[in-house]
């Protein structure tokens, strides 16, 4: 079977029963769900500090996050991003008229096996990673542990929680945004294939960094990297499984670092970023990229699927 009888996960959409053109009313349609519902989600947040007792003034403010960042705030921006799951694949179904699984991998569902791999593989690549960190100066306003532990309170007890239930959710509901949906959309857009390969990385990366954290150049630098390094694997690996481990133990790392040395301010809202830092995620990045790469070739994960069975598989929706 040629290269061209077969569809890459960034591909997929080409084979839906309605035109490619679509894509673009999805990735508005992702926009407004996203700001609707992250906006809805840090409404009813103030409406029940309101209840609660606060002034609806200071209610809004601890809510967006606008003053100390709290438990409550980091539990409603993760939800917030954890709706991007079924919004995702919703617009894979109702919009594009394909199966919903084709929005987590080439083998229509999210693969937990390879993904408990990929884990195990980004867990791995920390020792290489804290080992470059250990001889690169800390970024200004990063979490350092030279000051020592910070006290274990009940809020760092909240905080712990949220990020235990809820950031895995929060890593996979923008994995399943930008590297998902985003990177259908803009792979089925272009026709020539080495094009749409570039845009439908080059793209969600650009967006994902531009709507992270402050536009310093360090900072969007790192974050642009790691989502083109997100988005290579997705492409590789047929699927979304690795750029969620490597986004889930990104985030338990700065949050569990934040709690332990620093503070959740500093870690959700970086200031003065250090070009320092690049050094170690790009370190990181490159050595789990090619550790995926290498493991998922060697045991054989599907990067690709036939054209006609993705085809097939849209035509009998109606029916399964």
């Amino acid at each position: 079977m040629s290269e061209q009888d077969r569809l890459a996960y960034h591909r997929l959409l080409r084979a839906a029963p309605r035109g490619r053109w679509w894509a673009l009313l999805g990735v508005v349609l992702l926009g407004l769900l996203m700001t609707v519902l992250q906006t809805a989600l840090l409404l009813a947040l103030a409406v029940w500090l309101t209840v609660g007792g606060l002034d609806p003034g200071t209610a809004w403010e601890r809510a967006s996050g606008q003053g100390e960042v709290t438990p409550g705030f980091l539990a409603a921006v993760n939800l917030g991003w954890a709706v991007m799951i079924p919004v995702a694949v919703g617009l894979v179904w109702a919009l594009h008229g394909l199966r919903p699984g084709w929005a987590s991998s080439v083998v229509r569902r999210l693969r937990w096996r390879w993904l408990l791999t990929c884990l195990g593989l980004a867990l791995a690549t920390l020792v290489v990673t804290l080992a470059v960190g250990s001889v690169v100066p800390a970024p200004p306003g990063g979490a350092s542990v030279e000051g020592g532990l910070n006290d274990f309170t009940s809020t760092t007890r909240d905080f712990l929680l949220v990020v235990l239930l809820l950031t895995p959710l929060q890593a996979a509901g923008e994995e399943y945004a930008f590297r998902g949906y985003l990177t259908q959309a803009f792979g089925g857009l272009v026709g020539n294939a080495r094009v749409a390969l570039v845009v439908a990385v080059v793209m969600p990366a650009l967006l994902f960094a531009l709507l992270h954290g402050p536009q310093d150049g360090p900072t969007f630098v790192t974050r642009f990297a790691f989502g083109l390094v997100a988005g290579v694997l997705v492409v590789l690996t047929g699927g979304l499984e690795a750029g969620i481990a490597m986004h889930v133990l990104n985030n338990f790392l700065a949050f569990g670092l934040a709690l332990a040395f620093s503070d959740m301010d500093t870690a959700l809202r970086p200031t003065d970023g250090s070009w320092w830092g690049l050094p170690v995620t790009l370190t990181q990045s490159m050595v789990y990229l090619g550790i995926v790469v290498w493991w998922a070739r060697r045991h054989g994960i599907a990067s690709s699927v036939p054209v006609g069975e993705v085809a097939v598989l849209s035509a009998r929706q109606g029916r399964v």
